[in-house]
């Protein structure tokens, strides 16, 4: 665990960050623990003993994952002749030589022409293990109807945790996470019984700010904000035995761009800058999972950043992954929505997925 900045800085895969005083200080504010200030990077050749310091990988290499939709393209690729592989087996096998130990699903469907028909779970659960791979989450619907169904798939493919890409609910009113919450809890107990983890994915909205006073629209809904965030205050609803949380870090960091004020209840707009390092670091073992995203900071698009494979952007992932602690926990899924090349660059996604695990794999951590 290391010292927190107050927002990302430039990244390339072969530095180490320090923290800085300020952001040591916010970190004891917040009752949480710093430590001694990371040791500038040994020499790549050098993996022992230094003054006394030992390097370890910052995410341990069975913790390096990929979420399936950065190579979607592939995995529903049909047989052509661009020698880039297509579907399950050929995807999977390929991942799994870059250094990838963990998958997560976006679909379960690859090109009915690879085999006559379309591919089974039992199928796929056999591709894993004869790569030495696990599947440790899938984004699909969470629906109370479908729930059994999705949690037998889950366990054929040997995943720890369930999960959906989606909000539990896209409102901006209390009583609708209220509701939510009370069936996501009763979903999460069910998949606890199951010896499963329900967790929910954010996008830039989740960390947007909730309408709960002020006046009252024609509705009788509250039009102004208390500065609560939506997935904070669901944070508050959700039984921390049964529910847990998968952080996009590049879309967090999108939050902190996007939705940094608020009218008050007064009509005054307030500032409060949205901090992923210090959402995450007190409740750190709610979180198993994260896509480590990466972007270019870029203020003259909607989101502040443009994707660009891990480790070639802005976002400070050795910062982020050091101070939140856990490592053994934590699980890292790289993702990029816009690594697909389509048919002019149709192994673009796959060379992305190597150099973005290179860099993961460069992330280190020292230790006395």
């Amino acid at each position: 665990m290391d010292d927190n900045g107050n927002g990302p800085a430039r990244f390339s895969r072969r530095d180490v960050f320090t923290a800085s005083a300020g952001a040591a200080a916010m970190i004891g504010a917040a009752g949480l623990p710093v430590l001694a200030t990371a040791t500038p990077a040994l020499a790549d050749s050098d993996h022992g003993d230094r003054h006394g310091l030992r390097v370890e990988p910052l995410i341990p290499a069975r913790n390096r994952g990929i979420i399936l939709f950065s190579v979607r393209d592939r995995i529903a690729a049909a047989p052509d002749d661009s020698g880039v592989p297509f579907g399950f087996e050929r995807v999977l096998a390929r991942l799994a030589e870059m250094g990838y130990k963990e998958i997560e699903f976006a679909g379960y469907n690859q090109h009915t022409s690879i085999l006559g028909r379309q591919i089974t779970p039992r199928e796929i659960r056999k591709i894993l293990d004869d790569n030495g791979l696990i599947a440790n989450g899938t984004h699909r619907t969470i629906d109370p109807d479908t729930f059994e169904q999705e949690m037998d798939i889950a366990q054929e493919l040997g995943m720890r945790n369930i999960g959906t890409g989606a909000d539990p609910v896209n409102s901006p009113y209390k009583a609708d996470w209220d509701a939510a919450a009370d069936v996501w809890n009763e979903l999460g107990r069910r998949a606890r019984a199951r010896d499963l983890r329900l967790y929910t994915h954010n996008h830039d909205i989740a960390y947007s700010f909730l309408l709960d006073t002020g006046p009252l629209d024609a509705d009788g809904k509250p039009t102004r904000s208390s500065g609560l965030r939506r997935l904070e205050y669901f944070f508050g609803l959700a039984d921390p035995r049964y529910v847990f949380f998968e952080m996009d870090i590049f879309w967090a960091y999108v939050a902190r761009f996007k939705h940094r004020t608020y009218t008050d209840r007064f009509g005054r707009t307030q500032t409060d800058l949205f901090d992923p390092i210090l959402t995450v670091a007190p409740r750190t073992n709610r979180f198993p999972l994260f896509h480590a995203k990466d972007g270019d900071r870029n203020p003259n698009v909607p989101n502040g950043h443009d994707m660009v494979p891990l480790g070639e952007g802005d976002i400070n992932f050795q910062q982020f992954f050091q101070t939140i602690g856990e490592q053994d926990f934590h699980h890292a899924n790289w993702e990029q929505d816009n690594a697909p090349g389509g048919t002019a660059n149709p192994g673009q996604s796959l060379t992305f997925a190597a150099l973005s695990y290179t860099n993961m794999s460069e992330l280190t951590i020292y230790r006395r």
